[in-house]
């Protein structure tokens, strides 16, 4: 049976950062409304906005300390509900980022959690360890351990795999289950119609007493805290019940960690049965010219092109849809991760957006804003400990910044530049992010310019929506070189999409004659392509 979400382009909004109506420095959803316009003639037709809850903002809204309720920042529940009805009016469909393996230290069920050892709550979450020894080795992906000491000073730790004002849920108490599907009822019964969900492959942990074997303590446990067997069933139970009360709702599951294998499990409809998953696991990186001398949290590297290659054409044969995108909040945006110049950026839009599967498209990406350069990043112990060992390694600060800039996350959520005022027509007050952005590629410079990358995006997104490129078939084609040739084919239409990001011109055979898009030069005559370096095109 087709579904609404079997043509989406998603949009993925940073709220924070993409309009400020209210002139406090902070985007909100009167600015997103304000936008839509906008949004509909882009062509994009599935807006995600990351959370919007009630939240201290430790980590941007992933600390949600009420779950029912809007942020004071973002503006108020009519606000949201204004923002959905509009949506609908647009013929855009809205999805909530929805954050299920942690709540926030403030959220009134871990508040009562750490009155007594005998609240209701308290087994809501992840208690253990004793007479004030740790459980285990396992290290935060934040940092540290993932056990902070009991504010109830009893001698046990919760776990947090993230920040220590996070503390995971416990997953195994049926009542969070419970919980957390009523918290999808509360927003699916507003009329959302479907949810992003944060870090899902995280729900089940292995024996807490376990230590991970090594000389570091602590230790990075990922196998211990991902992917483990129960997360199956318990999304299996959160989403057969969810679609069988919401048959149309959309499930985009985050499983940052999981390979081709597992992503397919969680997309089994006898199984997880989640509609889509995102994967961190696209992009191969060459590690080969990484500094020894000093950490490489933050050293810039390059694409690792056969690795990625090989990568991809395995996702394509494997997956029915896979999750299409360059960029999002946890990612440095590609024009500064790996596109050398704007005829990259553009070709990587062809590489990945035309593949087989459903898009998600960054803020800003469809303008190639890059990654911002922020002087000082505040309270980030991570950065003052790469600074320290690049500069002992003899780099200058500036060196070492620069370095941050490129890969933080953190500088890939600058604000949207929408004109050329002082704050990009984003704000008329200083954005809540103190970074700079030296780019002068705002949405009004590019509406009237035909080779703007706004104008580019609006051709990709209506090619996208086409029949060839939304049910298409895939197949790599083996070029040799830095190259990425593929073609789409359907019943009897085909086309290909052939991008030479080598440092000499290619040749490829071709019956194809009609030109979709282009990047860079070519020549087409007599069955060969001639592509020159940096150059791309859409041929059917």
């Amino acid at each position: 049976m087709k579904k609404w979400y079997d043509n989406a382009v998603i949009y993925q909004i940073y709220p924070k950062s993409f309009q400020d109506s209210n002139q406090d420095g902070v985007g909100d959803l009167q600015g997103i409304i304000k936008r839509l316009p906008y949004l509909k003639k882009l062509g994009v037709n599935t807006l995600w906005l990351n959370p919007i809850y009630v939240s201290p903002q430790v980590d941007n809204g992933y600390d949600v300390a009420n779950y029912y309720a809007i942020d004071p920042q973002m503006g108020s529940m009519a606000d949201f509900e204004a923002l959905l009805k509009e949506a609908h009016k647009f013929d855009m469909h809205l999805l909530m980022d929805f954050v299920l393996n942690h709540t926030s230290d403030q959220h009134p069920w871990f508040q009562d959690a750490i009155k007594s050892k005998d609240s209701i709550y308290r087994d809501y979450y992840i208690f253990a360890g004793e007479n004030g020894k740790r459980p285990n080795n396992w290290a935060s992906f934040f940092g540290g351990s993932v056990w902070e000491k009991d504010p109830l000073n009893t001698g046990e730790y919760y776990f947090h795999l993230f920040d220590k004002h996070m503390p995971d849920l416990n997953w195994k108490n049926p009542e969070v289950r419970h919980a957390m599907l009523d918290i999808a009822r509360f927003w699916l019964d507003k009329g959302v119609d479907g949810l992003r969900i944060d870090a899902f492959i995280h729900v089940a942990k292995a024996d807490l007493y376990q230590n991970f074997p090594g000389n570091i303590d602590p230790v990075v446990a990922e196998p211990f805290y991902a992917n483990r067997p129960q997360v199956l069933e318990w999304m299996n139970e959160f989403s057969h019940t969810l679609k069988a009360e919401y048959p149309d709702v959309y499930l985009l599951g985050e499983a940052s960690s999981a390979d081709v294998t597992l992503a397919n499990d969680y997309l089994d409809p006898n199984g997880a049965a989640l509609d889509s998953v995102i994967t961190f696991r696209y992009f191969t990186e060459d590690l080969s010219k990484l500094n020894p001398n000093f950490s490489d949290q933050y050293q810039p590297r390059d694409l690792d092109f056969e690795a990625f290659k090989q990568n991809q054409v395995v996702w394509q044969q494997t997956v029915d849809k896979p999750n299409l995108y360059l960029n999002n909040h946890d990612l440095p945006r590609i024009a500064t991760r790996f596109a050398k110049n704007d005829n990259q950026a553009k070709m990587y839009a062809l590489l990945m957006h035309l593949q087989k599967g459903t898009s998600v498209i960054y803020y800003g990406e469809e303008l190639g804003l890059r990654n911002i350069n922020i002087p000082e990043y505040e309270g980030d112990e991570s950065v003052d400990r790469f600074v320290k060992e690049a500069t002992e390694a003899g780099l200058t600060k500036d060196e070492a910044m620069d370095m941050v800039n490129q890969m933080h996350r953190l500088a890939s959520r600058g604000p949207m530049l929408w004109d050329d005022s002082p704050y990009g027509g984003f704000s008329n007050v200083e954005p809540w992010i103190k970074g700079i952005n030296e780019q002068n590629v705002s949405a009004q410079d590019q509406e009237d310019d035909p080779n703007s990358f706004l104008n580019f995006y609006r051709k990709l997104i209506s090619l996208k929506q086409t029949e060839l490129f939304a049910k298409g078939a895939y197949r790599m084609l083996n070029i040799p070189g830095k190259t990425y040739v593929y073609e789409r084919h359907l019943d009897d239409q085909s086309a290909i999409v052939a991008l030479n990001f080598d440092h000499h011109s290619i040749e490829i055979d071709t019956d194809k004659t009609d030109v979709l898009m282009v990047v860079g030069d070519y020549e087409l005559h007599d069955g060969k392509l001639l592509l020159e370096p940096d150059s791309g095109i859409v041929l059917k």
